[in-house]
């Protein structure tokens, strides 16, 4: 099967090297492959273990380091589609190795590190990127430098990305500035970056939307999720077109991004039709999706708009109500940015974007335990304080 490297922008092409802009016009690149029927065989993969490895025959790159990523859970919430008046599943990401969406990326971003002779990794992150691609260059036995803007890192991404050995460079500013950095080291010799701007990463991650389709065994009507850097909402878009293309899926999904009020540069383009501003201090609880200038955004408002799809944003009170109701309604506990897809989608039923009955998909992309901190001081008031000669009649009120 052939397969290439592709300027989005002016559409030249280039054989598969190290590269995350065109040399030509500095334009982002994709992986391409050349797709017709029968190119795949989903059944005969489906005699595999269900994970990232089943679909390897439409993944560029051979498997040198893997964590068993992918294969996470598609849960059907029951007790949220009878209050909705949709169906809804929610795809888990959190139940990946290192707790986020980011290993698919990392699997195939670090096997490609080593095909290419790399001996360093690098990355900026708000901490579930810096977590993910410390693990998987310990796994290859690379060395790792990651950039985290100061004091503004859940601290449980911090503790994966510090126990796992990467040198962690704190910087003044937040992950725009940090990226910036990264950008400049990464045109030395030897070094490779796998933030998502990195076309290889995004090949892991459109496998998210090769497992809906498998665990469905049909294409729902929409996929929502949050929107951080906005290298995802791209990746499963090319998950279902490649299946779409492959003859495998006979529909594609509408992609739906989600970002938070305080830092929404893709939301205001979609809305007031208008060019891509930058927002130059993006502030929000959800710091996973704490990014005012997303480097694929241009990748991403293409999916939006090829899928007939929507962006919409939401508060962090939104966001923290969302995060109980999946907790408390479906026992599915995720970080704040994770929630921020069913923030979003109770947002577009009452604005009548989604209709009811509709069979929606919302990716969670990381495990509430990435941020603890916010959740207690959330619910910090619902801790009941009392003596034990108080216990019996407390119970009794319950």
């Amino acid at each position: 099967m052939e397969k290439y490297m592709q300027c989005i922008d002016c559409g030249e092409k280039w054989t598969e090297q190290p590269i995350w802009r065109c040399p030509k016009c500095d334009g982002l690149l994709e992986i391409k492959f050349k797709l017709s029927a029968g190119d795949f065989d989903l059944k005969k993969a489906r005699k595999q273990r269900l994970n990232l490895w089943r679909y390897a025959d439409l993944i560029p790159a051979k498997k040198n380091v893997s964590l068993n990523e992918g294969g996470t859970p598609l849960y059907e919430c029951k007790n949220l589609c009878g209050e909705l008046k949709v169906k809804l599943f929610v795809k888990n990401e959190g139940a990946n190795p290192t707790g986020s969406f980011k290993d698919r990326g990392m699997t195939v971003g670090v096997s490609k590190a080593i095909e290419f002779g790399k001996k360093i990794t690098t990355c900026a992150s708000t901490g579930n990127t810096s977590a993910s691609l410390a693990a998987y260059s310990a796994r290859g036995n690379l060395k790792c430098v990651v950039f985290i803007p100061s004091g503004k890192i859940a601290y449980g991404k911090l503790a994966q990305a510090l126990i796992f050995g990467a040198k962690v460079i704190s910087i003044e500013g937040n992950f725009d500035k940090a990226l910036e950095i990264v950008f400049k080291i990464s045109n030395g010799e030897g070094i490779y970056l796998l933030n998502s701007i990195n076309p290889y990463r995004l090949e892991g991650q459109k496998t998210i939307g090769f497992e809906i389709f498998d665990e469905l065994n049909h294409t729902p009507d929409r996929v929502i999720l949050p929107v951080g850097n906005a290298g995802n909402i791209s990746a499963i878009w090319k998950g279902f077109k490649e299946f779409y293309e492959l003859g495998i899926a006979g529909e594609k999904p509408k992609m739906t991004g989600i970002q938070s009020e305080g830092s929404k540069p893709i939301v205001n383009m979609f809305k007031n039709k208008k060019e891509y501003i930058p927002e130059k201090n993006p502030e929000t609880i959800a710091t996973a999706i704490r990014i005012g200038n997303p480097v694929s955004w241009k990748k991403a408002i293409n999916a939006v708009y090829e899928s007939n799809g929507y962006m919409e944003s939401v508060s962090d009170e939104e966001i923290l109500k969302a995060q109980k109701l999946l907790s408390r309604k479906e026992g599915i506990f995720v970080e704040p940015a994770s929630a921020s897809s069913i923030a979003g989608l109770i947002k577009l039923i009452d604005k009548g974007i989604i209709d009811k009955g509709e069979e929606i998909v919302c990716i969670t992309t990381g495990n509430g335990l990435k941020d603890p901190n916010t959740v207690v001081d959330s619910c910090k008031n619902e801790i009941i304080y009392a003596k034990e000669e108080d216990v019996e009649n407390l119970i009794k009120k319950l």
